[in-house]
């Protein structure tokens, strides 16, 4: 019997695929248990500055081929760019079966219209100073690698997780600061546009509030990532949901994924490798 639960829209960001950070073990846990209609991958979801040949877990290349998998079936699959896949943008408008690469994506649900993007061109370091993003971006994998391992001892010795990164952003006024900044703009730029709904991700940071600009009203919603908070925006009948994987979840041992399996039967791995080699020429 067949538990997957039906949603009509899941938007998942800042994947970072082939990274020791990337949570892929519980992100295919979570794709599934569901049975999305239509997906948005919203950027950063293959870590291209990060990657390396000699590291790309099993774990990731089965999110990859369960993605190819979804987009081979009944779903729609939108991926759009972000800065760490920046180098997918030359193909914006590339159509693979149901799966559409893009730089930015609008839909109407609900008679309402909805501006789905990664973010980045809202982040001044990214504009201004990309070598300084590239190297902060490496302090962050490392940071989140020696979380990584610190959260290993303290299962062992029963204690909850921590987040560092988190704690310093917390912790750290111009984080706030940069994060209010981001939302901000985001806001102001939709408006101008007539948008109801902003949909992004970049900053890792979870979110769904209204937001005032003037005398007008929007949505603002941040899909977050699967680096330290596990979550995803879902949408159903009109409502939207952030999903939380480690509060939401719900483990069901005989939902098991066979047909996924069987569909993509290629050597995906040295299809994938030799596609991002390319990428990087």
């Amino acid at each position: 019997m067949d538990k997957k639960r039906s949603v009509e829209l899941v938007v998942l960001s800042d994947i970072h695929l082939g990274t020791s950070g990337c949570h892929a073990t519980e992100l295919l846990k979570y794709l599934k248990s569901i049975r999305p209609k239509t997906i948005v991958l919203n950027g950063d979801i293959i870590d291209i500055w990060q990657f390396n040949k000699r590291f790309f877990p099993k774990s990731h290349l089965k999110v990859v081929k369960h993605l190819i998998g979804l987009a081979s079936g009944s779903s729609s699959v939108y991926y759009i760019t972000g800065n760490h896949d920046e180098m997918f943008r030359k193909f914006s408008g590339m159509k693979i079966g149901k799966l559409r690469i893009l730089n930015e994506l609008k839909l109407e649900l609900n008679g309402k219209k909805a501006w789905f993007f990664h973010g980045d061109v809202f982040d001044v370091v990214m504009q201004y100073s990309k070598w300084l993003a590239k190297i902060g971006a490496i302090g962050y994998d490392t940071l989140i690698w020696l979380n990584t391992k610190i959260n290993w001892i303290n299962r062992k010795l029963n204690f909850g997780p921590v987040s560092f990164s988190k704690k310093i952003k917390e912790s750290v006024k111009g984080a706030v600061k940069f994060i209010n900044a981001f939302e901000d703009t985001a806001a102001s730029i939709a408006v101008q546009k007539g948008i109801d709904y902003i949909i992004c991700g970049h900053i890792h940071h979870p979110e769904m509030r209204e937001m005032t600009v003037g005398n007008q009203t929007i949505n603002y919603l941040n899909s977050g990532d699967w680096i330290e908070n596990l979550t995803a925006l879902e949408y159903n009948q009109g409502e939207w949901k952030l999903f939380t994987y480690r509060k939401d979840f719900v483990e069901d041992p005989g939902n098991v994924d066979a047909d996924f399996e069987k569909i993509v039967d290629i050597e995906v791995k040295e299809l994938f490798k030799n596609m991002l080699v390319e990428f990087q020429r």
